[in-house]
């Protein structure tokens, strides 16, 4: 078994999460872009997606985010297990969401991906809130290179 590690090391990084859900068809999967603020973490979504609505349904789930480096033999494991609330898409927030992947300056976002992929003004907008009841962290980056090579490195 790994180590502990903070979990901030993963989740001021702009790495991707992956929302597990429960539905009447059976677990689902989902990639997500994801902003920790609050003691929350926040993914965006709208109103119709099918995560949404099995979050309406059943709030239980799993968010996991994974940062793995082959060559530097870096795989930190972060978990996050609760219950999930939809709020209405706070323009103000899904805007820091976004620098944290587009980077600060608005005006360098690529006006396509905002306008259809990451609309801020959206009406349907959603963000998918969990404040973790459980969180879970496992450093085993010493999987490929041994602990002489693990991370963090030793001094």
């Amino acid at each position: 078994m790994g180590q502990a590690f903070d979990p901030q090391v993963l989740l001021s990084e702009a790495l991707m999460a992956n929302l597990a859900t429960l539905g009447d068809e059976g677990p689902r999967n989902a990639p997500a872009w994801f902003l920790w603020e609050g003691g929350a973490i926040w993914m965006p979504a709208s109103g119709s997606n099918s995560s949404v609505r099995r979050l309406q349904a059943d709030p239980r789930c799993a968010v996991e985010v994974t940062r793995f480096d082959n060559e530097a033999g870096i795989l930190l494991h972060l978990g996050l297990r609760g219950r999930a609330s939809i709020q209405v898409m706070d323009g103000a927030r899904f805007r820091r969401l976004l620098s944290k992947y587009l980077g600060p300056e608005e005006a360098r976002w690529n006006p396509w991906f905002i306008r259809n992929v990451a609309a801020i003004d959206d009406p349907d907008g959603r963000m998918i809130k969990l404040r973790p009841q459980t969180i879970f962290t496992n450093n085993v980056s010493y999987a490929r290179s041994g602990p002489q090579l693990a991370w963090p490195p030793e001094d």
